[in-house]
């Protein structure tokens, strides 16, 4: 009884159902080419931007690290030296050792704000 029912119905019934059935496939198919698209260019962005090794953080961490450390050596070497050559009411090791590190510091900070913001930028740039 149910297709006989079916074929009673108003012709623009039919019609709006089979047009339903009709795009479904497309749009599935629109949805999986997308995906395969966007799995193909992370797979060729990975190819050609291979992630950095284990070995380079270390590098890196080591450049930071000599980045603090040679301007807190550079300031205590100096206060060392103004001690003993031209000594005065107060020392200048500590103080200038301060100043070593506050510039380090800030020189490290800097490199490293720098390099992110690179990162991000290639992210950036060659997501799709």
């Amino acid at each position: 009884m149910a297709p006989a029912a079916t074929a009673a119905a108003p012709d623009g019934a039919n019609r709006s159902s089979a047009q339903a059935q009709a795009v479904a496939p497309v749009a599935a198919a629109s949805t999986l080419a997308h995906q395969v698209g966007a799995s193909a260019r992370r797979k060729q962005h990975a190819a050609a931007h291979p992630a950095p090794g284990a070995l380079y953080g270390l590098g890196m961490m080591g450049l930071v690290g000599w980045a603090v450390a040679v301007p807190t050596l550079a300031g205590a070497a100096l206060g060392w030296w103004l001690d003993i050559y031209h000594p005065g009411r107060h020392g200048w090791t500590l103080a200038l050792l301060a100043a070593g590190l506050t510039l380090g510091c800030f020189n490290a900070w800097r490199w490293v704000a720098g390099e992110l913001s690179t990162i991000d930028k290639e992210a950036h740039h060659d997501e799709p």
